[in-house]
């Protein structure tokens, strides 16, 4: 008989990273894109801007991303016709969506999260307001 052959140790591989999570901001105000943009990079997050609703769903058939802040009141398309166009379209991934806006009265609030988004910060917000509303829905 021969001697038994020794069993090797698995070698580890290292994971690879997860990809990076894609955040689409959409408002028709340049300051609060700017504002919104350095909160979510600081998250961890790569950043793609859009100016109106329109624009915003190019790009989201393009490349769906991950996270979408979204602006109520915009030129060419509203955030409500926005996210009912968004929860439209295929593919399986559903972007958590956050209204941004300066409504605050609890009928745009219920209409927001009834057209399909996921949660509601009014303006102007801070990096601590924005943070706890992600963590919320799993996004932060």
């Amino acid at each position: 008989m021969s001697a038994p052959v020794p069993i090797a140790a698995p070698i580890a591989v290292p994971a690879a990273p997860p990809p990076p999570r894609h955040c689409l901001l959409v408002d028709d105000s340049r300051v609060i894109r700017k504002v919104a943009h350095r909160i979510i990079s600081d998250l961890g997050y790569q950043v793609t801007e859009a100016e109106n609703g329109e624009e915003a769903l190019a790009r989201c058939k393009a490349a769906m991303p991950d996270l979408i802040l979204l602006d109520w009141e915009m030129p060419v398309m509203t955030g409500v016709e926005f996210v009912a166009a968004l929860r439209q379209i295929d593919g399986g991934v559903t972007p958590k969506v956050v209204f941004c806006t300066s409504r605050s009265e609890r009928v745009n609030i219920y209409q927001g999260i009834d057209a399909g988004a996921d949660e509601y910060v009014t303006k102007p917000f801070d990096q601590h307001t924005l943070l706890a509303k992600l963590q919320r829905i799993g996004a932060a």
